[in-house]
């Protein structure tokens, strides 16, 4: 690929975004960053991969964190950083990838190859696919939803200006559940390949 080409994917959960992102990477061919970024800070520091997810995506809480000379008190919030900090240099290295979250598509939002999506889905359809996945009850499936996304909206909001989900913030905005998920591959490969024309 000539041009750097930076996709960002923010996605409900349940609605196939990050096997949207799998599929994007088979497709370009380019490295996929999602809780992989965990391994990459994992082998910098001298903590557990396993620790390390218990603070992935959880938001930054304002009340009992606290930062002196660029240093804060929240694990999470260090985390976050350092997962932030990570992508920059890739994109700043001129590295095309893709990216699952992680405030991606505001954080990466000045660099000219980013192209971000927001993959979004009908209730019903989100609450079946997280049952066949997961092996959850409706009402499991359900409440692991709300939870999920509960959590990924807070995480988001605590670091960006940007609402989570709110279209103004991405270039597309898909409902996977239209169409499924080939046929939103090929409509966001159809918008990329334009994009990068």
């Amino acid at each position: 690929m000539e041009r750097q080409i930076i996709i960002s994917i923010g996605r409900e959960f349940g609605s196939g975004g990050h096997e949207i992102a799998q599929k994007l990477s088979e497709i370009y061919r380019l490295p996929l960053y999602d809780h992989t970024l965990l391994d990459e800070i994992a082998k910098k520091t001298n903590l557990e991969n396993h620790e390390l997810r218990a603070l992935d995506e959880t938001k930054r809480n304002k009340l009992f964190s606290r930062t002196v000379k660029g240093m804060n008190n929240s694990a999470a919030h260090n985390l976050a950083l350092l997962q932030f900090d990570f992508l920059k240099k890739k994109a700043d290295a001129g590295e095309s990838f893709i990216v699952v979250g992680r405030c991606s598509e505001t954080i990466l939002k000045e660099n000219e190859g980013l192209i971000s999506f927001f993959i979004l889905g009908d209730k019903e359809v989100k609450i079946k696919r997280i049952m066949e996945l997961y092996g959850l009850s409706e009402i499991e499936a359900q409440a692991t939803m709300y939870d999920k996304d509960r959590r990924r909206k807070q995480y988001h909001n605590s670091f960006c200006p940007g609402k989570w989900g709110d279209s103004r913030n991405y270039e597309l905005s898909i409902n996977s559940s239209k169409l499924g998920i080939d046929e939103t591959v090929k409509i966001i490969c159809a918008y990329i390949d334009s994009r990068i024309k």
